[in-house]
């Protein structure tokens, strides 16, 4: 028996990472533009600039919580579900910090307006993040080793 398990390449990361991001701009665009009455193409332009952010923030976001990690002699990997927990709180809580102050000054929103909106889209994206994520696994699946 063959104990080696294949894992996805750096190219196909990519093709996920490219494809996530894309369908979710457009669902986004797409959504606040019938929500807020405004063109897909504002609201789309918004959601890409949105999705620019949170992906720098998630490169430097995980590599500063990773450099902590080590710095405390923890392996970023074998992070305990605490620590996962903190780690995913401290991403949203960066970036609602950032997107809130986007949101409100695009979408001509209050505070408030622009907190429900982005607790709003974080709920629906971690349902898309899992739906996504399932249908990738079905579609393009890793092929292992007999």
């Amino acid at each position: 028996m063959n104990n080696k398990i294949n894992i996805r390449s750096g190219w196909d990361r990519l093709r996920y990472a490219l494809m996530f991001e894309l369908l979710l701009v457009t669902i986004i665009g797409i959504s606040l533009s019938f929500l807020f009455g405004r063109s897909v193409t504002d609201t789309g332009m918004m959601a890409i600039i949105l999705s620019g952010i949170a992906l720098l923030v998630n490169l430097t976001y995980n590599y500063i919580y990773d450099r902590v990690d080590v710095h405390f002699g923890r392996i970023p990997t074998e992070r305990t579900i605490v620590m996962r927990v903190i780690h995913a709180i401290g991403f949203e809580f960066i970036l609602a910090v950032i997107s809130l102050p986007i949101l409100m000054w695009w979408l001509g929103l209050t505070i408030w307006q622009a907190l429900l909106l982005d607790l709003g889209m974080m709920g629906a994206i971690v349902v898309y993040t899992f739906l996504f994520s399932l249908s990738y696994d079905k579609y393009f699946p890793v092929l292992q080793p007999d």
